[in-house]
């Protein structure tokens, strides 16, 4: 009986689970074997579906990227802004550039050519003279006296010879009579030729008495123009000295002496055997920017330079404007042919691939363009770069190529055209980058 009572009166103590074992839901059952297993699949399939989903995202953007053209999809990079030109077709002028040194086309040192002092100077400097004007006198009076005196002395030997023919004459009377011996009159005779060619001989001194009296009076030789004064008035000159009274120059015409490389004396030679053998020359100064006058070509050297190897040639230039100094450093463009019809770009189109090809981006009609291979003409040695190309092959006229902007085309790239002032469709010029446009509203603000 009391163990009964004991075993109704025992209260119940439920047990406390252990830390960190799971207990599981009230009313639930023990948990089925293989469930985790399961969801595992389930996440390793969600995984690679995620993954493939990206993979054919990054191949559906990545071609959609690379199309071009007529077919590319709106995403593509925006026109790239370039300048754009149309391919001419005209008349190019063939020039040959060499350096060059303007020359008088007449120099004269004036000197004296008898000893004496100079009484008068008739010239001032920097004048033009014409050819027997006045330059400078010399004392002539012991010129003066010198011709008086042979002018004398002839007069004495032609008295002495008059008196002789006289005798002669007289000889040859009594030399047939036998009034006087052969010998008498040999010897008579002998002495009428002796002072004869005296005389002729005081003739000879007296008309170089003259000349000498006319070397006193210097006068020009040449038109042309006086340099500096080289001696003044009342020095002593004399027939040897060297530096001479003035030197005188031909300004009109004047000439104008350049080089250029012997492999150009062939084509200048078979121009000058054409219709007109004077191949025009334009002189420009050192600066390239004025023409300063136009002649004709006048001598090719009749020898080539061994140690340049370069031929020397001469042009005269009418000069009437006196633009051409004696002295002066200038180009001499000699214009050896001009090519008819040529198909012409400026220089910056012309583009040099990795293998050193030239080639072009020419603007299609859809606003892309294509690097198109061409062939340039051939240059002759010093040939004059005029800013232009000649194209041979692979351009016609009317075609429009890409002038400025190249660095950032691609073949097929799209382009956004403007003009040499850097202004596109559509774009302010202060969009594109003008520095006047962006000085214009700095100053409105």
């Amino acid at each position: 009986m009391t163990k009964d009572l004991k075993n109704e009166t025992t209260p119940h103590v439920a047990t406390k689970p252990a830390p960190g074992a799971s207990v599981p839901p009230a009313g639930s059952g023990a948990e089925k074997p293989g469930s985790s297993g399961l969801k595992m699949v389930v996440i390793v399939m969600l995984c690679l579906l995620v993954v493939a989903g990206a993979v054919w995202l990054s191949r559906h953007h990545t071609g959609a990227a690379n199309k071009t053209g007529p077919g590319a999809r709106p995403l593509e990079l925006p026109p790239v802004p370039v300048v754009a030109g149309t391919v001419i077709q005209k008349d190019v002028p063939i020039y040959l550039n060499g350096i060059a040194t303007v020359q008088a086309f007449n120099t004269v040192t004036v000197r004296a050519r008898v000893d004496g002092q100079v009484t008068k100077i008739a010239f001032t400097e920097g004048q033009d003279v014409h050819a027997g004007d006045l330059l400078a006198q010399i004392d002539p009076d012991p010129f003066n006296a010198a011709l008086q005196q042979a002018t004398a002395k002839k007069a004495q030997d032609e008295a002495q010879l008059a008196n002789a023919h006289i005798d002669l004459n007289r000889y040859s009377e009594m030399v047939t009579n036998e009034a006087v011996t052969q010998q008498q009159y040999d010897t008579q005779k002998a002495l009428v030729n002796t002072l004869l060619a005296t005389v002729n001989a005081d003739q000879a001194a007296i008309e170089s008495a003259k000349v000498l009296l006319a070397y006193t009076t210097i006068t020009s030789p040449i038109d042309g123009r006086t340099g500096i004064r080289l001696i003044d008035q009342g020095n002593i000159v004399h027939a040897a000295d060297l530096t001479g009274i003035v030197v005188i120059t031909q300004l009109k015409p004047i000439s104008v002496v350049f080089i250029l490389p012997e492999q150009t004396l062939g084509p200048i030679q078979e121009q000058c055997q054409g219709a007109d053998p004077d191949l025009p020359v334009v002189a420009v100064s050192q600066n390239n920017t004025n023409v300063l006058g136009e002649g004709k070509l006048a001598v090719i050297d009749n020898q080539i330079d061994p140690t340049s190897a370069q031929i020397k040639l001469k042009a005269t230039f009418p000069n009437t404007e006196l633009r051409l100094w004696p002295g002066q450093f200038v180009y001499a463009r000699l214009l050896l042919t001009v090519r008819k019809g040529c198909v012409v770009v400026p220089d910056s189109v012309i583009q040099r691939g990795s293998e050193g090809g030239a080639f072009v981006w020419v603007v299609k009609n859809d606003q892309t363009v294509e690097a198109r291979p061409v062939k340039l003409a051939a240059e002759l040695t010093a040939q004059l770069k005029q800013g232009e190309d000649i194209i041979e092959n692979g351009l016609q006229a009317g075609e429009r190529v890409v002038v400025e902007g190249q660095y950032k085309l691609q073949q097929g790239s799209r382009v956004k055209l403007a003009d040499a002032s850097g202004e596109a469709e559509g774009r302010s010029p202060k969009a594109e980058g003008n520095p006047k446009s962006e000085g214009r509203s700095k100053g409105k603000n």
